[in-house]
Protein backbone atom coordinates (compact mmCIF):
# COMPACT_ATOMS: atom_id res chain seq x y z
CA UNK A 1 0.00 0.00 0.00
CA UNK A 2 2.79 2.10 0.99
CA UNK A 3 4.21 4.26 -2.03
CA UNK A 4 7.58 3.80 0.24
CA UNK A 5 7.56 1.05 2.04
CA UNK A 6 10.69 0.70 3.79
CA UNK A 7 10.78 4.19 4.86
CA UNK A 8 7.29 3.38 6.03
CA UNK A 9 7.89 0.59 8.23
CA UNK A 10 10.44 1.67 9.56
CA UNK A 11 9.26 5.09 10.46
CA UNK A 12 6.19 3.61 12.32
CA UNK A 13 8.20 0.76 13.84
CA UNK A 14 10.18 3.47 15.58
CA UNK A 15 7.29 5.89 16.41
CA UNK A 16 6.59 6.40 19.84
CA UNK A 17 4.70 9.37 21.51
CA UNK A 18 7.52 10.90 22.71
CA UNK A 19 8.79 11.90 19.19
CA UNK A 20 5.91 13.39 18.42
CA UNK A 21 5.68 15.61 21.32
CA UNK A 22 9.91 16.62 20.66
CA UNK A 23 8.63 17.06 16.63
CA UNK A 24 5.98 19.78 18.22
CA UNK A 25 7.73 21.28 20.86
CA UNK A 26 10.86 21.23 17.64
CA UNK A 27 8.51 23.52 15.40
CA UNK A 28 6.92 25.17 18.28
CA UNK A 29 10.67 26.24 18.88
CA UNK A 30 11.40 27.08 15.16
CA UNK A 31 7.89 28.95 15.16
CA UNK A 32 8.26 30.83 18.86
CA UNK A 33 3.87 29.97 18.95
CA UNK A 34 2.41 26.85 19.23
CA UNK A 35 0.64 25.80 15.28
CA UNK A 36 -2.73 26.59 15.66
CA UNK A 37 -3.73 23.43 13.36
CA UNK A 38 -3.52 19.90 13.45
CA UNK A 39 0.09 18.38 12.46
CA UNK A 40 0.44 15.28 11.20
CA UNK A 41 2.78 12.54 13.56
CA UNK A 42 4.49 11.55 10.38
CA UNK A 43 5.88 13.00 7.03
CA UNK A 44 5.24 11.82 4.04
CA UNK A 45 7.52 9.83 1.89
CA UNK A 46 7.29 10.73 -1.79
CA UNK A 47 9.33 8.53 -4.32
CA UNK A 48 11.58 11.46 -6.47
CA UNK A 49 9.98 10.24 -9.87
CA UNK A 50 6.23 11.00 -8.67
CA UNK A 51 7.87 14.28 -7.12
CA UNK A 52 8.78 15.40 -10.42
CA UNK A 53 6.00 14.01 -12.56
CA UNK A 54 4.02 16.41 -10.27
CA UNK A 55 5.88 19.35 -10.61
CA UNK A 56 5.70 18.82 -14.16
CA UNK A 57 2.08 17.93 -14.64
CA UNK A 58 1.72 21.66 -12.68
CA UNK A 59 4.09 23.38 -15.17
CA UNK A 60 1.75 22.71 -18.24
CA UNK A 61 -1.49 23.28 -16.25
CA UNK A 62 0.36 26.63 -15.56
CA UNK A 63 1.32 27.10 -19.01
CA UNK A 64 -2.22 26.50 -20.42
CA UNK A 65 -3.41 29.30 -17.99
CA UNK A 66 -0.84 31.49 -19.42
CA UNK A 67 -1.79 31.92 -23.11
CA UNK A 68 -3.04 35.44 -24.78
CA UNK A 69 -6.86 33.01 -24.90
CA UNK A 70 -7.18 31.60 -21.21
CA UNK A 71 -6.42 35.37 -20.12
CA UNK A 72 -9.13 36.73 -22.68
CA UNK A 73 -11.96 34.07 -21.18
CA UNK A 74 -10.51 34.95 -17.32
CA UNK A 75 -11.03 38.71 -17.57
CA UNK A 76 -14.55 37.97 -16.69
CA UNK A 77 -13.47 36.16 -13.48
CA UNK A 78 -12.46 39.26 -11.87
CA UNK A 79 -15.03 41.08 -10.11
CA UNK A 80 -15.23 44.85 -11.12
CA UNK A 81 -14.88 45.78 -7.42
CA UNK A 82 -11.61 43.82 -6.88
CA UNK A 83 -10.48 44.56 -10.24
CA UNK A 84 -6.82 46.08 -9.43
CA UNK A 85 -5.07 47.77 -12.62
CA UNK A 86 -1.45 47.46 -12.26
CA UNK A 87 -1.63 43.54 -13.22
CA UNK A 88 1.60 42.09 -14.77
CA UNK A 89 1.82 39.17 -17.15
CA UNK A 90 2.32 36.56 -15.18
CA UNK A 91 1.50 35.69 -11.47
CA UNK A 92 4.44 35.35 -8.96
CA UNK A 93 3.00 32.15 -6.77
CA UNK A 94 1.23 29.48 -7.72
CA UNK A 95 -0.19 26.23 -6.26
CA UNK A 96 -1.01 23.26 -7.66
CA UNK A 97 -2.90 20.40 -5.26
CA UNK A 98 -2.80 16.96 -6.97
CA UNK A 99 -4.61 13.65 -4.89
CA UNK A 100 -2.81 10.90 -5.20
CA UNK A 101 -4.10 6.79 -6.17
CA UNK A 102 -3.14 3.59 -7.79
CA UNK A 103 -4.30 3.86 -11.60
CA UNK A 104 -6.19 0.77 -12.90
CA UNK A 105 -2.77 -0.71 -14.12
CA UNK A 106 -1.53 -0.44 -10.20
CA UNK A 107 1.02 2.28 -10.81
CA UNK A 108 1.10 5.46 -8.54
CA UNK A 109 -0.96 8.56 -10.70
CA UNK A 110 -2.43 11.58 -9.32
CA UNK A 111 -5.49 13.84 -10.18
CA UNK A 112 -5.76 17.73 -9.69
CA UNK A 113 -7.69 19.20 -7.14
CA UNK A 114 -7.24 22.41 -7.07
CA UNK A 115 -5.32 25.14 -8.81
CA UNK A 116 -4.86 28.65 -7.23
CA UNK A 117 -2.10 31.66 -7.85
CA UNK A 118 -2.55 32.88 -4.05
CA UNK A 119 0.56 32.55 -1.94
CA UNK A 120 0.40 29.26 0.66
CA UNK A 121 2.81 28.48 3.41
CA UNK A 122 5.94 29.61 1.67
CA UNK A 123 8.03 30.26 4.80
CA UNK A 124 6.34 27.66 7.01
CA UNK A 125 6.89 24.29 4.73
CA UNK A 126 10.61 24.39 4.93
CA UNK A 127 10.64 24.52 8.39
CA UNK A 128 8.29 21.68 9.02
CA UNK A 129 10.04 19.50 6.72
CA UNK A 130 13.27 19.86 8.85
CA UNK A 131 11.14 19.63 12.05
CA UNK A 132 10.40 16.09 10.90
CA UNK A 133 13.80 15.24 10.21
CA UNK A 134 15.91 16.62 13.31
CA UNK A 135 13.04 15.49 15.49
CA UNK A 136 12.63 12.26 14.53
CA UNK A 137 16.53 11.76 13.46
CA UNK A 138 15.69 10.39 9.82
CA UNK A 139 18.05 10.68 7.29
CA UNK A 140 19.40 14.44 6.43
CA UNK A 141 19.48 13.53 2.81
CA UNK A 142 15.92 13.41 2.35
CA UNK A 143 14.71 15.97 0.29
CA UNK A 144 11.80 18.71 0.94
CA UNK A 145 12.68 21.38 -1.89
CA UNK A 146 12.50 21.28 -5.56
CA UNK A 147 14.57 22.14 -8.34
CA UNK A 148 17.83 21.59 -6.78
CA UNK A 149 17.02 24.27 -4.52
CA UNK A 150 18.76 24.27 -0.88
CA UNK A 151 17.87 26.05 2.00
CA UNK A 152 20.16 28.91 1.16
CA UNK A 153 19.26 29.07 -2.21
CA UNK A 154 15.27 28.66 -1.36
CA UNK A 155 15.29 31.42 1.24
CA UNK A 156 17.15 33.59 -1.58
CA UNK A 157 14.31 32.82 -4.24
CA UNK A 158 11.58 34.05 -1.34
CA UNK A 159 12.82 36.97 -0.34
CA UNK A 160 13.61 38.41 -3.78
CA UNK A 161 10.13 37.16 -4.73
CA UNK A 162 8.43 39.25 -1.79
CA UNK A 163 11.24 42.15 -1.29
CA UNK A 164 11.47 43.00 -5.18
CA UNK A 165 14.93 45.18 -4.52
CA UNK A 166 12.64 46.83 -1.41
CA UNK A 167 14.07 47.33 1.85
CA UNK A 168 11.94 45.40 4.35
CA UNK A 169 10.71 48.47 6.28
CA UNK A 170 8.77 49.27 2.76
CA UNK A 171 7.37 46.14 2.75
CA UNK A 172 4.63 44.52 4.75
CA UNK A 173 2.70 41.21 4.74
CA UNK A 174 -0.59 41.69 4.46
CA UNK A 175 -3.71 40.07 6.30
CA UNK A 176 -7.37 40.63 8.05
CA UNK A 177 -6.82 39.99 11.52
CA UNK A 178 -3.44 38.28 11.14
CA UNK A 179 -3.00 37.76 15.08
CA UNK A 180 -6.34 35.48 14.91
CA UNK A 181 -5.23 33.34 11.65
CA UNK A 182 -4.22 30.25 12.21
CA UNK A 183 -1.77 30.63 9.23
CA UNK A 184 0.14 32.76 12.05
CA UNK A 185 3.31 30.57 12.08
CA UNK A 186 4.01 31.14 8.35
CA UNK A 187 3.56 35.06 9.14
CA UNK A 188 5.94 35.20 11.54
CA UNK A 189 8.24 32.97 9.93
CA UNK A 190 8.23 35.49 6.88
CA UNK A 191 9.25 38.12 9.61
CA UNK A 192 12.25 36.29 10.46
CA UNK A 193 12.98 35.56 6.88
CA UNK A 194 12.81 39.11 5.29
CA UNK A 195 12.47 41.37 7.53
CA UNK A 196 8.93 42.96 7.03
CA UNK A 197 5.66 43.62 9.16
CA UNK A 198 2.78 42.06 8.81
CA UNK A 199 -0.40 44.03 8.78
CA UNK A 200 -3.70 43.72 9.29
CA UNK A 201 -5.62 45.32 5.96
CA UNK A 202 -7.70 47.21 8.08
CA UNK A 203 -5.47 49.15 9.99
CA UNK A 204 -4.07 50.54 6.21
CA UNK A 205 -4.52 54.29 5.76
CA UNK A 206 -4.80 55.93 2.08
CA UNK A 207 -3.03 59.37 1.71
CA UNK A 208 -4.30 60.92 -1.99
CA UNK A 209 -2.18 57.28 -4.03
CA UNK A 210 -0.14 55.74 -1.20
CA UNK A 211 -0.44 53.47 1.46
CA UNK A 212 0.54 53.90 5.29
CA UNK A 213 0.25 51.39 8.69
CA UNK A 214 1.66 53.41 11.53
CA UNK A 215 2.85 56.18 9.61
CA UNK A 216 5.71 54.88 7.45
CA UNK A 217 4.40 54.03 3.56
CA UNK A 218 4.00 50.94 2.24
CA UNK A 219 5.74 50.22 -1.55
CA UNK A 220 5.15 46.55 -1.75
CA UNK A 221 2.75 44.28 -0.25
CA UNK A 222 3.14 40.44 0.25
CA UNK A 223 -0.68 39.98 -0.69
CA UNK A 224 -2.13 37.37 1.84
CA UNK A 225 -6.00 38.23 2.01
CA UNK A 226 -8.38 36.22 0.87
CA UNK A 227 -11.44 38.01 -0.57
CA UNK A 228 -13.71 35.02 0.47
CA UNK A 229 -12.93 35.95 3.55
CA UNK A 230 -13.04 39.88 3.07
CA UNK A 231 -16.82 39.37 1.74
CA UNK A 232 -18.03 36.67 4.50
CA UNK A 233 -16.57 39.15 7.53
CA UNK A 234 -18.37 42.44 5.90
CA UNK A 235 -14.46 44.11 6.54
CA UNK A 236 -13.74 47.56 5.80
CA UNK A 237 -11.04 49.31 4.20
CA UNK A 238 -9.48 52.68 4.22
CA UNK A 239 -8.83 52.13 -0.01
CA UNK A 240 -10.24 50.50 -2.56
CA UNK A 241 -8.59 47.68 -4.98
CA UNK A 242 -9.76 49.39 -7.67
CA UNK A 243 -7.25 52.56 -6.98
CA UNK A 244 -4.56 53.42 -8.35
CA UNK A 245 -2.27 53.44 -5.99
CA UNK A 246 1.38 53.71 -6.23
CA UNK A 247 2.20 50.30 -4.89
CA UNK A 248 3.38 47.25 -6.02
CA UNK A 249 2.28 43.75 -5.26
CA UNK A 250 3.78 40.52 -4.37
CA UNK A 251 1.10 38.30 -5.84
CA UNK A 252 -1.22 40.59 -7.38
CA UNK A 253 -4.75 40.31 -6.05
CA UNK A 254 -6.25 39.68 -9.67
CA UNK A 255 -4.73 36.78 -9.76
CA UNK A 256 -6.77 35.17 -6.54
CA UNK A 257 -9.44 34.79 -9.01
CA UNK A 258 -7.94 34.38 -12.55
CA UNK A 259 -6.65 31.07 -11.61
CA UNK A 260 -8.76 29.29 -9.37
CA UNK A 261 -11.11 26.69 -9.74
CA UNK A 262 -12.54 29.16 -12.44
CA UNK A 263 -9.79 27.38 -14.63
CA UNK A 264 -10.77 23.81 -13.93
CA UNK A 265 -13.02 23.83 -17.52
CA UNK A 266 -10.34 25.43 -19.40
CA UNK A 267 -7.50 22.44 -18.47
CA UNK A 268 -7.37 19.54 -20.95
CA UNK A 269 -4.73 16.84 -18.95
CA UNK A 270 -4.70 13.08 -18.31
CA UNK A 271 -4.55 14.57 -14.78
CA UNK A 272 -7.49 16.79 -14.65
CA UNK A 273 -10.80 15.42 -14.04
CA UNK A 274 -14.09 16.76 -15.89
CA UNK A 275 -15.30 19.89 -14.84
CA UNK A 276 -18.01 22.16 -16.08
CA UNK A 277 -19.57 25.34 -15.19
CA UNK A 278 -22.50 25.08 -13.22
CA UNK A 279 -24.74 27.39 -15.60
CA UNK A 280 -23.12 26.06 -18.94
CA UNK A 281 -24.85 22.57 -17.89
CA UNK A 282 -28.05 21.69 -20.48
CA UNK A 283 -28.20 18.41 -18.56
CA UNK A 284 -27.51 17.54 -14.52
CA UNK A 285 -26.21 14.25 -14.42
CA UNK A 286 -28.11 11.17 -13.06
CA UNK A 287 -25.29 9.78 -11.05
CA UNK A 288 -24.65 13.10 -8.60
CA UNK A 289 -22.91 11.03 -6.38
CA UNK A 290 -19.67 10.74 -8.35
CA UNK A 291 -19.64 14.14 -8.84
CA UNK A 292 -19.08 16.94 -6.05
CA UNK A 293 -20.34 20.75 -6.57
CA UNK A 294 -17.50 23.55 -5.80
CA UNK A 295 -17.75 27.41 -5.62
CA UNK A 296 -15.28 29.25 -7.52
CA UNK A 297 -13.76 30.97 -4.75
CA UNK A 298 -13.61 30.04 -1.18
CA UNK A 299 -10.65 28.35 0.70
CA UNK A 300 -10.65 25.42 3.18
CA UNK A 301 -13.41 23.58 1.73
CA UNK A 302 -16.07 25.99 2.50
CA UNK A 303 -19.21 25.43 0.21
CA UNK A 304 -17.80 22.10 -1.49
CA UNK A 305 -20.63 19.47 -1.65
CA UNK A 306 -19.32 15.78 -2.30
CA UNK A 307 -22.20 13.97 -3.85
CA UNK A 308 -24.64 16.63 -4.44
CA UNK A 309 -28.30 16.48 -4.55
CA UNK A 310 -30.74 18.15 -7.61
CA UNK A 311 -32.15 19.85 -4.64
CA UNK A 312 -28.60 21.38 -3.87
CA UNK A 313 -27.99 22.53 -7.08
CA UNK A 314 -31.70 24.15 -7.84
CA UNK A 315 -31.03 25.80 -4.50
CA UNK A 316 -28.09 27.85 -6.31
CA UNK A 317 -28.70 31.25 -6.90
CA UNK A 318 -25.54 32.19 -9.07
CA UNK A 319 -24.69 29.11 -10.98
CA UNK A 320 -22.24 30.86 -12.53
CA UNK A 321 -19.82 30.99 -9.78
CA UNK A 322 -20.12 26.89 -9.10
CA UNK A 323 -18.42 24.40 -11.40
CA UNK A 324 -19.54 20.41 -11.26
CA UNK A 325 -16.45 18.32 -11.18
CA UNK A 326 -16.20 14.53 -11.61
CA UNK A 327 -15.54 12.78 -7.99
CA UNK A 328 -12.15 11.35 -7.81
CA UNK A 329 -11.19 8.17 -5.04
CA UNK A 330 -8.27 8.80 -3.90
CA UNK A 331 -6.35 5.54 -2.69
CA UNK A 332 -5.54 5.62 1.04
CA UNK A 333 -1.64 5.76 0.30
CA UNK A 334 -0.42 6.24 3.57
CA UNK A 335 0.01 3.42 6.38
CA UNK A 336 -0.49 4.57 9.99
CA UNK A 337 -1.24 2.66 13.31
CA UNK A 338 -4.42 3.50 12.61
CA UNK A 339 -5.49 2.49 9.00
CA UNK A 340 -4.20 3.81 5.95
CA UNK A 341 -4.75 7.72 4.67
CA UNK A 342 -5.20 9.25 1.92
CA UNK A 343 -2.98 12.26 0.58
CA UNK A 344 -2.89 15.44 -1.00
CA UNK A 345 0.60 16.89 -2.33
CA UNK A 346 0.60 20.67 -2.86
CA UNK A 347 3.33 21.52 -5.40
CA UNK A 348 4.57 25.21 -4.88
CA UNK A 349 6.04 27.33 -7.44
CA UNK A 350 7.26 30.86 -7.67
CA UNK A 351 7.40 32.53 -11.03
CA UNK A 352 10.19 35.39 -10.51
CA UNK A 353 9.27 38.30 -13.46
CA UNK A 354 11.35 37.20 -16.71
CA UNK A 355 11.95 33.86 -15.43
CA UNK A 356 9.97 30.47 -15.52
CA UNK A 357 7.48 29.06 -13.42
CA UNK A 358 9.54 27.37 -10.45
CA UNK A 359 8.22 24.47 -7.94
CA UNK A 360 10.38 25.23 -5.22
CA UNK A 361 8.77 23.38 -2.05
CA UNK A 362 5.51 21.10 -0.88
CA UNK A 363 2.52 20.93 1.17
CA UNK A 364 1.25 17.65 1.82
CA UNK A 365 -2.57 17.35 3.57
CA UNK A 366 -3.46 13.62 4.82
CA UNK A 367 -7.01 12.93 5.78
CA UNK A 368 -9.10 9.50 6.64
CA UNK A 369 -12.47 11.48 5.89
CA UNK A 370 -14.59 12.85 2.77
CA UNK A 371 -12.29 15.63 2.76
CA UNK A 372 -8.21 16.23 2.97
CA UNK A 373 -8.67 20.00 4.75
CA UNK A 374 -7.30 19.50 8.40
CA UNK A 375 -11.17 20.83 9.58
CA UNK A 376 -12.46 17.74 7.92
CA UNK A 377 -10.29 15.35 10.32
CA UNK A 378 -11.03 16.48 13.34
CA UNK A 379 -10.39 14.19 16.47
CA UNK A 380 -8.50 11.87 14.68
CA UNK A 381 -4.49 10.50 15.01
CA UNK A 382 -1.92 10.20 12.10
CA UNK A 383 -3.66 12.88 9.62
CA UNK A 384 -3.50 16.89 9.16
CA UNK A 385 -0.75 18.94 7.82
CA UNK A 386 2.54 17.30 7.14
CA UNK A 387 5.80 17.29 4.11
CA UNK A 388 7.01 15.38 1.95
CA UNK A 389 10.10 14.43 2.20
CA UNK A 390 11.24 12.81 -1.35
CA UNK A 391 13.74 9.59 -1.93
Amino acid sequence: MEVIASLRNRFNGLWNPAGYSRFLATIERECGMPVPFRLNETPFFLPRELAGRLAAAGTELIRQLSTPAYRAAADRSVPDRYHAPGEPPNPLFLQVDFGLLRESDGSLGARLVEIQAFPSLYAFQPVLARAYIEAYGLDPGLEYLMSGLDAGTYGTILRQAILAGHGPADVVLLEIDPLHQKTLPDFVLTERLCGIRTVCITEVEKRGNRLFHGGREIRRIYNRTIVDELERKGTRLNFDFRDELDVEWAGHPNFYFRISKFSLPFLRHPTVPGSWFLSGLTQIPDDLENYVLKPLYSFAGLGVKIGPTREDIAAITQPDQYILQERVHFTPLMDTPHGPAKVEVRVMYIWPEGGEPTPVCNIVRTGRGKMMGVDHNKDLEWVGATAALIA
